[in-house]
């Protein structure tokens, strides 16, 4: 059963039965925006290129990011599906509504890693105005069940998002929501706004 979580709500990693997680795969979806006005309805909405990515943490420091121009990470624990340039439901989707998405085998990823947290940024500078039915989800990559769902709700002049976490805690991991607003293009620009969140 899948939880809705809401902004700074975290959830434990553990199954019902209390064994973990061993593979999950945080799916993000997005669509632009209808057009607004007459000509609105005329005009198809704009291909937004959103980009997702990981960064993984040992404590404050930065081991590795997993984004579309570095898909898999050391040991093979964090794998990205591919830049999708368009949102919606176009070509490199991965599930329902999945426009990118990227997997974590809890089983590799590396004792010093101890947080990775998720991104989202707009590559072309396109503000998330323009973006409607924003999301984030967690799902249990081996029975493909949802664990959890994070909803972004409004546009905003912001040009990314940090999404959500994932940290390890001594009785498994944990997800957390952050919904965070922030500016940059890249992943690199937002690192000294996910500081605040380590």
């Amino acid at each position: 059963m899948s939880v809705n979580l809401a902004k700074g709500q975290r959830i434990s990693l553990a199954k019902s039965d209390a064994t973990p997680l061993i593979r999950v795969r945080m799916g993000l979806g997005w669509q632009a925006a209808q057009r607004k006005g007459f000509l609105g309805k005329l005009i198809r909405p704009r291909e937004i290129d959103l980009d997702a990515s990981a960064v993984l943490y040992s404590g404050r420091e930065v081991l590795e990011v997993v984004y579309f121009a570095s898909l898999v990470s050391a040991y093979g624990a964090v794998r990205h599906s591919g830049d999708n340039r368009t949102g919606g439901d176009g070509p490199g989707d991965d599930g329902p509504g999945d426009d990118e998405s990227i997997i974590v085998d809890f089983t590799r990823v590396p004792p010093e890693v101890d947080q990775i947290v998720f991104t989202v940024n707009s590559f072309t500078g396109v503000t998330f105005d323009e973006v409607e039915n924003a999301y984030c989800r967690l799902v249990d990559d081996t029975t493909g069940g949802e664990l959890a769902r994070y909803t972004l709700s409004g546009g905003g002049s912001h040009t990314a998002q940090i999404m959500a976490k994932v940290v390890r805690l001594r009785e498994g991991w944990q997800l957390a929501a952050i919904g965070e607003p922030a500016s940059g293009e890249t992943f690199q620009s937002l690192l000294p706004a996910i500081d605040r969140y380590l």
